[in-house]
């Protein structure tokens, strides 16, 4: 069925059902795209529409949604983000993951919003996409190889013109930390790599050939254009993100250091692992389609084990989950892990925060060698580190347990060993006192998170003058909840049109046209120039709350309570009255956070005076209609003998 005529959006969503066969091309509802726009949005929706309460992810009645932003394949830079959705094995609750590289563009050009799958197949296969084209093909001959070999040989097949998204051993063993990788390089994380796994879906290859239709081509192109040549001079984007990228976190953003022991001032990080000292393996830069910085380094390992191999996107977030969290210092030993991460298709946070957990509890007498099978678990030791990666992959000895990610780990160890699994929801950036960053951990709808709000709340790495601006007029100030409200729509409407939040997350990046007015006013521009539809910063505001209203609906379905969205800490500090005082403020902020965002102030789930306004009602019936729900304790836990299991050793 050919999708009804739309500007800014293509009007169609490929529905594609694995254990049937059946691919079905469906009408996206004009009044569904205008409510959630595109990306996060539209995913979100699908999610709390398709997955029922108490699923489980790695089975068949779960589904994966990946859909372009709104503005995605237009001639607005930075825009070429995917947004990968689905319930995560990881956390069991709302996963998704957004990845850059070409699959966005390529997708919208091939004419569609989003695909979603669902069902599993009996074999493995492939969806392969031209345009109006589109069939699932035997994968028998990709199933067991890497994310780099199966991109190749279905590059070599299909064209060059065509985009990759895939999966490589880990989720084909369902490891629960793995991802869709995009173009070889890019990472959809938050677990939806084992769902790709758990359906037996290998890859999906696109080739698109159409532009993008536009309401007023010209009025939009002239916008994008202005947009463009900002980001052309603006200095963080110049002189920080396309020389440095993300590595420019090592000295800024304090880095954990073996398991969160303590975080690392600049001076304190290892002169190998500081931005400058990384540029010395670099052989070149790269971007995602439609973005000129180039914020990603293109790297060379210089001896070991993997001698003259290259990588991509070696990010900051590697660098130290992989690195000082686990206590090691060699940047030959991260580069040769990160390409692990990309061969094998896992992330690097989750893989990186789960071992750092495993270690600590070595250190703790928790976890011994009778455990690990005599793999020893020292902070320094970069050879066993890479040995258990490879086991964790392929399911072997003691990566059986790793592979079950941070939390579940901890359950299967038990002995005290959830003590020091510092997490909301499953995910994990670490303890930290009440105020911006534990807020922002909390109340992210995909677990404890340093993308849903939570740099931009803070006004990091963004022009003085913007920021300035931000302050003066009070969309910034002293107050968590008041600056994270804001962070959070900004984000939200980011991953929602397609739009990068930047390599060092700064707001010129994730609202476009932010310099040239108010905050929401550029973008209702080129909304409007794109659809045709008169959006005025009010709509997106609402569009930002719905999107995470929706999310947390979802949530609430798998389990989520207030008693969920709280404050990770030590437990020297959990145990002293210093510690009650603490959970004490960060309770009594959670409930003006859910006040000003109309919820439920004692359970987090939105009012529903809240859901017609946002025009979404029927969110409200259904959560009463589905209750009560279980208590959340991470996924189901599966026999560790249950799984899948090997694959080609890289």
């Amino acid at each position: 069925m050919g999708g009804e005529l739309m500007t800014g959006w293509c009007g169609t969503v490929l529905d594609v059902n694995l254990t049937t066969g059946c691919i079905t091309r469906c009408r996206l509802d004009r009044d569904l795209a205008r409510l959630f726009l595109g990306g996060r949005g539209l995913n979100a929706w699908t999610l709390f529409d398709r997955v029922p309460p108490g699923a489980d992810p790695l089975g068949p009645e779960n589904v994966l949604c990946l859909a372009p932003g709104t503005l995605t394949a237009t001639l607005l830079c930075l825009s070429s983000r995917l947004h990968v959705s689905t319930l995560s094995p990881y956390s069991g609750i709302l996963g998704d993951g957004n990845a850059g590289g070409a699959f966005a563009h390529t997708l919208k050009r091939a004419g569609y919003d989003q695909i979603v799958v669902s069902g599993r197949a009996e074999a493995p296969v492939y969806l392969w996409i031209e345009d109006d084209r589109a069939a699932l093909l035997p994968a028998d001959d990709l199933w067991g190889t890497s994310v780099w070999d199966a991109t190749d040989r279905l590059t070599d097949r299909h064209g060059n013109r065509t985009s990759v998204a895939c999966i490589g051993q880990a989720g084909e063993n369902l490891v629960r930390q793995a991802s869709t990788m995009v173009d070889k390089y890019a990472s959809a994380a938050r677990g939806s790599g084992a769902v790709w796994g758990s359906k037996r879906l290998k890859a999906i290859v696109v080739h698109g050939s159409r532009p993008v239709t536009l309401h007023d081509r010209d009025r939009f192109v002239s916008l994008a254009r202005a947009d463009r040549k900002y980001l052309a001079t603006d200095s963080v984007q110049q002189e920080v993100a396309a020389v440095y990228g993300s590595h420019y976190g090592m000295t800024h953003w304090f880095p954990g250091y073996r398991h969160f022991q303590s975080e690392l001032p600049a001076d304190a990080v290892p002169r190998a692992l500081r931005p400058e000292a990384w540029k010395q393996y670099e052989v070149g830069r790269s971007g995602c389609r439609s973005c000129h910085i180039k914020c990603k380094n293109i790297y060379e390992i210089p001896g070991g084990r993997r001698k003259g191999e290259r990588g991509e996107a070696l990010e900051y977030e590697a660098i130290y989950c992989l690195g000082t969290n686990c206590g090691i210092e060699d940047p030959v030993a991260i580069m040769e892990m990160e390409n692990l991460a990309d061969l094998y298709g896992i992330d690097v946070i989750a893989l990186g925060n789960t071992i750092a957990l495993a270690k600590d509890l070595y250190h703790r007498g928790i976890i011994t060698d009778a455990l690990t099978d005599g793999l020893p678990l020292a902070w320094e030791n970069a050879d066993a580190q890479v040995e258990l990666i490879h086991k964790t992959v392929l399911r072997q000895g003691f990566g059986n347990l790793i592979a079950e990610g941070l939390y579940s780990l901890a359950r299967h160890i038990g002995r005290g060993a959830m003590d020091y699994c510092y997490h909301v929801k499953g995910l994990s950036r670490g303890p930290h006192p009440p105020g911006f960053y534990a807020l922002a951990h909390a109340v992210s709808s995909r677990g404890a998170d340093h993308l849903r709000g939570r740099s931009w709340s803070v006004g990091d790495n963004s022009p003085e003058e913007i920021l300035t601006t931000l302050v003066d007029r009070r969309i910034l100030t002293d107050d968590p909840v008041h600056s994270i409200t804001a962070g959070q729509r900004a984000t939200a409407i980011a991953d929602a049109i397609g739009r990068c939040k930047g390599a060092v997350n700064s707001w010129v990046c994730a609202v476009p046209l932010i310099w040239k007015s108010a905050l929401w006013d550029g973008l209702a521009e080129l909304l409007e120039a794109a659809t045709g539809i008169d959006f005025k910063r009010e709509d997106i505001v609402d569009t930002a709350d719905r999107i995470q209203a929706v999310e947390r609906a979802f949530n609430v379905r798998q389990g989520i309570t207030i008693a969920h969205d709280g404050l990770p800490q030590k437990p020297e500090v959990k145990e002293s009255p210093e510690g009650e005082k603490q959970r004490e403020a960060h309770f009594r902020m959670l409930r003006r956070y859910y006040r000003r965002h109309g919820y439920d102030p004692d359970t987090g789930i939105p009012l529903t005076e809240t859901l017609e306004r946002l025009k979404i009602p029927d969110v409200g019936t259904r959560i009463a209609a589905d209750g009560p729900y279980p208590p959340w304790d991470g996924p189901p836990l599966w026999d560790l003998d249950a799984y899948p299991r090997g694959g080609t050793r890289v």
